[in-house]
């Protein structure tokens, strides 16, 4: 899938370093559900994954180099959630928006879905005012997590107010 600057691609055995080495980041995995550091058992993860069919897990780059992953998971009715949206410090500015616009372009309009669902860590602010700012509502929360959704007025708001990031010219072609 490819969008203004950036590309997903299907996340393979072959990432299995790169994920590992975002997800084992102190500073990057402390909001995440904690993962083992052998890179056997991320492999053995790709690999149940890639026979999954309810989920999507993604590398994303920019000029062909990794820079994140993101994954659509959880689907609940018209409404899918997404998270493990990982982007390592050298990724140029605007990756977040774009990635997070393509994302939502992808669920919507490529999968059918009508709104979104997020939980987001309460002590992991940055995201969750990003989130926000994009039109998710509270709803929701635990001990430890923010629940959010997104309908599908407010994903069109957002997608129309931040399209000078990805202006819905989003192509998808897996191979």
């Amino acid at each position: 899938m490819t969008g203004k600057t950036l590309s997903f691609r299907n996340a393979c055995a072959e990432d299995a370093a790169f994920i590992l080495s975002l997800r084992t980041d102190t500073e990057k995995s402390r909001y995440l559900s904690a993962v083992s550091a052998d890179i056997a058992d991320q492999k053995a993860w790709l690999a149940r994954y890639a026979q999954a069919d309810d989920q999507a897990y993604f590398i994303i780059e920019y000029q062909g180099e990794p820079i994140g992953t993101v994954r659509l998971y959880n689907p609940l009715g018209d409404s899918f959630c997404w998270g493990s949206w990982i982007l390592k410090d050298t990724r140029p500015g605007h990756a977040a928006m774009e990635s997070a616009l393509m994302v939502y372009a992808y669920g919507i309009d490529h999968l059918g879905f009508k709104g979104a669902h997020l939980d987001v860590r309460k002590g992991n602010e940055r995201v969750w005012r990003f989130h926000e700012r994009f039109g998710a509502r509270r709803v929701a929360e635990t001990a430890e997590d923010y629940l959010y959704r997104l309908d599908g007025e407010a994903i069109q708001v957002s997608r129309h107010r931040y399209r000078r990031f990805l202006d819905g010219n989003v192509q998808v072609e897996f191979l």
